[in-house]
């Protein structure tokens, strides 16, 4: 007979002391499904703003990359996954209380519709093109007709997508840098800072440009507000959640913190979209490109960072 005896109950392999179940998967997958979310937002507000010739980037060109953005995210989520034969089984119920029930469902839907939207402007984006399929045509009038309708479900599911992109995370209450009520709407609007960061690159337009421009400023200003209320509600937490603070006020995450989300992030795009909004000449692609890796480089961060907080009973 073997004797054991357990001095902790919290060796668990890959659990404690640190968390070790996500990689880079996850941080790719929620800020494609961020960035998705927010192109599929302001497409579908100026599709019912009766904005289409003015923002024609934001509601037609700019559509293009989300099926892409929100197929390759599912690819990254489906490495991720331990038993990946069995993933269709999300879809064999439905649980309120389930972040990931919500986001299963939530793809299930906001895929298919963006590629539905994406469709119905390919004539305009392929002139030449021989349709030779009456179905096409036939996808295209509905689409045209029922156009509103769907710009709202969109934004509704836009919405919903970029918020669960941040609650999958607040969801695990044993990680503290993850227990709090402020990454559901943070995340939310990093992916819409994202999304019009990208459209603003895919744009010619100087007007829409201006007008993506003051959308964003004000994004990168409510980011920028969500970030400081969640360190200062760290800061008047209990000792897990102090410690969690720590790892970016001092810890091992600072430097890439401050610098490139914060500093390169937001704050410095944030002043060159100024400057081109009083009349320098900035290149676009320069605040989109930073916007878009701080953006990423947000979530890496959120990620790895949170899987090293625990709570100690």
């Amino acid at each position: 007979m073997r004797e054991e005896l357990f001095a902790s109950g919290r060796d668990i392999p890959n659990i404690d002391p640190f968390l070790h179940i996500w990689h880079w998967h996850i941080p790719v997958y929620l800020f494609l499904g961020g960035l998705a979310a927010g192109i599929l937002f302001f497409a579908g507000l100026f599709t019912v703003l009766n904005k289409e010739k003015e923002m024609e980037t934001t509601v037609k060109w700019a559509t293009f990359l989300v099926p892409g953005a929100l197929i390759l995210g599912l690819i990254a989520l489906f490495f991720d996954l331990k038993h990946q034969l069995y993933f269709w089984q999300l879809y064999t119920t439905i649980r309120m209380t389930s972040p990931m029930s919500w986001g299963a469902w939530t793809l299930m839907f906001i895929t298919p519709l963006s590629i539905i939207w994406v469709a119905a402007y390919i004539k305009d984006a392929i002139p030449e093109w021989n349709w030779k399929f009456k179905i096409m045509d036939v996808l295209e009038n509905w689409v045209n007709n029922n156009r509103k309708l769907l710009a709202w479900f969109m934004m509704i599911f836009a919405v919903i997508l970029g918020i669960y992109t941040g609650i999958l995370l607040s969801a695990f209450n044993a990680r503290p840098l993850w227990n709090n009520s402020i990454l559901g709407p943070l995340f939310l609007v990093s992916g819409m800072s994202t999304g019009t960061a990208a459209i603003m690159w895919m744009s010619k337009s100087h007007y829409e440009r201006n007008i993506l421009s003051k959308i964003d400023l004000l994004l990168i200003a409510i980011e920028l507000f969500l970030i400081t209320h969640m360190i200062m509600g760290f800061l008047a937490g209990p000792s897990v959640q102090l410690e969690a603070a720590s790892l970016f006020l001092g810890g091992q995450f600072t430097v890439s913190f401050w610098v490139f989300v914060i500093i390169l992030g937001l704050l410095f795009p944030a002043a060159l979209e100024i400057l081109e909004l009083v009349g320098y000449k900035i290149p676009v692609a320069i605040p989109a490109a930073l916007i878009l890796i701080g953006g990423l480089v947000f979530r890496f961060i959120m990620v790895e960072a949170g899987q090293i907080t625990r709570y100690l009973y």
